[in-house]
């Protein structure tokens, strides 16, 4: 099996530096354009599964990506994108403002973030591994999965094996940039991460 991991394109509050956690806005020009590179990039793919979250940012990258192909498609909550709880809708700036202590503990020691009406990291690591599971089991032999930043940084160190101990020496990956794994015999062989080699920049 061959697994294609990638995020969402660009959207608006991306560009306004705003969590979206579980809300979400709408895939900018730019989202739109560089889901359209990865389209061109995988259009020799024939896949066997295309799995997504439930938020609209990622069914729509997902339908850009799969164009005019009949592709099954998997929604699963278990892929959408880490709860921020009450930081959701905030900018960046604003929430290092208001919540110093808790947004430094996020960025810096996520083992003991404590979310306001959100998920904790290790609540993300159970969902995630649990979507991993149910996407190994069903098979196939390319399949693409579309999600989110916060969220494929888990997944990634799930497959890798480093676990939440890893995910504080992880990063997000750029919008609809690509990560390829092969497994086999129980065992994940890392092709390429993160790769946007496929941007154009017209």
């Amino acid at each position: 099996m061959r697994l294609y991991i990638t995020r969402h394109g660009q959207t608006q509050w991306n560009i306004e530096r705003r969590l979206q956690g579980w809300n979400d806005s709408p895939l900018t020009r730019i989202g739109v354009k560089r889901a359209n590179d990865l389209a061109n990039r995988l259009s020799g793919i024939d896949f066997d599964y295309v799995y997504t979250s439930d938020q609209n940012r990622a069914i729509k990258t997902a339908d850009i990506v799969l164009k005019d192909k009949t592709t099954r498609k998997i929604q699963l909550d278990s892929l959408r994108e880490i709860g921020f709880g009450s930081w959701e809708g905030m900018t960046l700036e604003e929430i290092e403002e208001k919540y110093e202590d808790g947004f430094n503990t996020y960025l810096n020691d996520p083992e003991n973030y404590h979310p306001i009406e959100g998920e904790s990291i290790f609540q993300l690591f159970k969902r995630v591994s649990l979507a991993l599971d149910e996407i190994l089991k069903n098979g196939g032999d390319n399949v693409l999965i579309v999600s989110h930043g916060v969220t494929i940084r888990a997944l990634l160190c799930v497959i890798k094996g480093i676990g939440v101990d890893g995910f504080k020496n992880t990063h997000i990956l750029a919008g609809t940039s690509l990560s390829i794994f092969d497994y086999k015999e129980n065992k994940f062989n890392s092709i390429c991460e993160g790769d946007t080699s496929h941007f154009t920049k017209r």
